[in-house]
C-alpha cells in the first residue's frame, strides 16, 4: 500500500479514537440479554448513531411471530450500504449485538461501559459489540482518505448469534437482502479465523411416570433413565478424543450436557426429565451422520426400560466454517496489515467455537473472522463476569481492518 495512505489511515484512527471509544460505550449500555432476546431497541439505537456520519441504516425486522416461535422477543437486523465505484468487490463487515445474560459476580456494571486501567468493561465488550465500533470507524477511516474507491462496503449488525444466526445473517441471506463477495465477521485481533467447528444441540425429554416417594414402585423413574443417557454420553468422550482434526487450532470433537431440569418435589418419583446437550463437530465430520449416531446412542441407553418414552428434538445444527476459494486475498491482506500494526505474524487458524459467519459460507461467500477481540478468550472473560477489552486492541484491530479495506477497495 502507498505509505502515505497507510499513515493517513492510522493518523485518522488515532485522532478519532476517543470518539470511537465513546461510541462503543453507547453500544454497550443498551442491554441485549438473549434470552429473553428483546434486541430491536438496540438496533434502533445503532441506526440513530450512524446517522451522525450521514449514513442510513436499513432496518430489517424479522416478523414477530417468527421471532416468538424461535424463542426470542424481537429482532431488527441492520444493513448500512456504502457503495463506491465499479470494479471492486462488495465486502460485508458483520458483528452481532445479542449477548448471553451477564450472570453474577460482576465487580463492574455489566452494561456500564466502565473504563479502567486501559480496559473497557461490559457484557459483549470483547465479543462482539466491540466490532460495531471497529467496523464503523474502519469504514470512516477508509472514506476519509478522500480518494476514489471501487466496490463497496456493507455493515451488517445482526441480532441472532447466541441462538444460532438463522434469524440474523441467515435471515438477511435467505431474504436476499444481501449477497456480498467477501465477509469479515467479528473475531480476534491476534488471530484470523478461517474455519470453525460445527455444532449439534439436542433437547432430550425422558418421560416416565410420577409416583409417591414412599411407594416408588408405583412410578417409573425418569431420572434413572436419564442417568443411563448421561453415562452413555460421557462414556463416549474417550472415543471422541481419538478423533483429530487436521485444521490448525482445532483438536477433537466434544460433547456435554449443559442443562438438566426435572422432577416435581423431593418426595416424588420424577416423571419427566429434560436435558439439553451440545456436540461440537470438527470440520471433517459429517453433521448428518453425527446426529444419527448421537440419537442412536441416546435411544440405545434406555432400550428395554419399561414405561420409559423418549422425545429428542433438535435445537440447532450449525455447520462448520471452511475456507472457500476467493478468501486467499482477504486473508493475505489481513495478515500483511496485522504484521505492520501489531509487529508480529498473525496466523490464519481454525477455532473450536462456532459462529454465525458460517451462514455466509453456506451461501458460497468466503468469510473470515477478524476483529477487536482478545489474544485469548479466557483473558477477556467473554461470557463470564467482568468481560473486558483492552482498548489498544480496539485501536489496532480498527487500523488492520481499515488498511485491509484500502488494499481491496482503493
Amino acid at each position: 500500500m502507498n505509505m502515505n495512505r497507510q499513515q493517513q489511515i492510522n493518523d485518522w484512527i488515532d485522532t478519532h479514537f476517543d470518539e470511537q471509544v465513546a461510541l462503543l460505550q453507547q453500544v454497550l449500555r443498551v442491554p441485549t440479554d438473549t434470552p429473553p432476546g428483546n434486541n430491536a431497541p438496540h438496533a434502533e439505537m445503532v441506526a440513530e448513531l450512524v446517522k451522525q456520519y450521514g449514513w442510513q441504516a436499513e432496518k430489517h425486522a424479522v416478523p414477530a411471530s417468527t421471532v416468538r416461535d424461535y424463542g426470542m422477543e424481537s429482532i431488527t437486523n441492520l444493513v448500512v450500504r456504502r457503495p463506491y465505484g465499479a470494479g471492486g468487490p462488495t465486502l460485508a463487515l458483520n458483528a452481532h449485538g445479542d449477548v448471553v445474560p451477564p450472570g453474577d459476580n460482576w465487580t463492574y456494571p455489566p452494561y456500564g461501559g466502565v473504563i479502567e486501567d486501559g480496559f473497557i468493561y461490559g457484557r459483549a465488550a470483547a465479543v462482539s459489540k466491540s466490532d460495531f465500533a471497529t467496523y464503523i470507524f474502519a469504514t470512516r477511516a477508509l472514506e476519509a482518505l478522500g480518494v476514489p474507491l471501487k466496490g463497496g462496503i456493507e455493515l451488517h449488525f445482526t441480532y441472532d448469534e447466541e441462538f444460532g444466526g438463522l434469524l440474523g445473517p441467515g435471515w438477511l441471506l435467505e431474504q436476499k437482502v444481501t449477497k456480498p463477495d467477501l465477509v469479515i465477521a467479528a473475531g480476534f485481533s491476534y488471530q484470523i479465523v478461517t474455519a470453525h467447528n460445527a455444532c449439534l444441540q439436542l433437547e432430550i425429554t425422558v418421560h416416565g411416570k410420577s409416583g409417591h416417594g414412599a411407594m416408588p414402585e408405583t412410578g417409573v423413574d425418569a431420572l434413572q433413565a436419564a442417568t443411563r443417557i448421561l453415562n452413555a454420553i460421557y462414556g463416549q468422550l474417550p472415543e471422541l478424543k481419538k478423533i483429530k482434526s487436521q485444521v490448525a487450532g482445532i483438536d477433537s470433537p466434544t460433547m456435554l450436557v449443559g442443562r438438566i431440569d426435572g422432577g416435581t418435589n423431593t418426595n416424588v418419583v420424577p416423571g419427566k426429565v429434560v436435558m439439553k446437550m451440545d456436540r461440537r463437530m470438527i470440520p471433517e465430520e459429517d453433521p448428518v451422520a453425527v446426529e444419527a449416531q448421537v440419537r442412536r446412542l441416546i435411544e440405545d441407553a434406555v432400550q428395554g426400560m419399561p414405561g420409559i418414552r423418549l422425545e429428542i428434538r433438535r435445537l440447532l445444527l450449525s455447520h462448520a466454517l471452511r475456507p472457500l476459494p476467493g478468501s486467499e486475498a482477504l486473508v493475505a491482506a489481513l495478515q500483511r496489515n496485522a504484521q505492520a500494526v501489531l509487529g508480529e505474524a498473525i496466523p490464519a487458524v481454525g477455532t473450536p467455537l462456532y459462529a454465525d459467519a458460517r451462514l455466509y459460507g453456506e451461501h458460497g461467500i468466503p468469510a473470515v473472522l477478524y476483529g477487536a477481540g482478545p489474544r485469548t478468550v479466557p483473558e477477556s472473560n467473554a461470557k463470564k463476569a467482568d468481560e473486558r477489552l483492552l482498548l489498544e486492541d480496539l485501536r489496532r484491530a480498527t487500523k488492520v481492518v481499515a488498511l485491509t479495506l484500502a488494499d481491496l477497495l482503493v
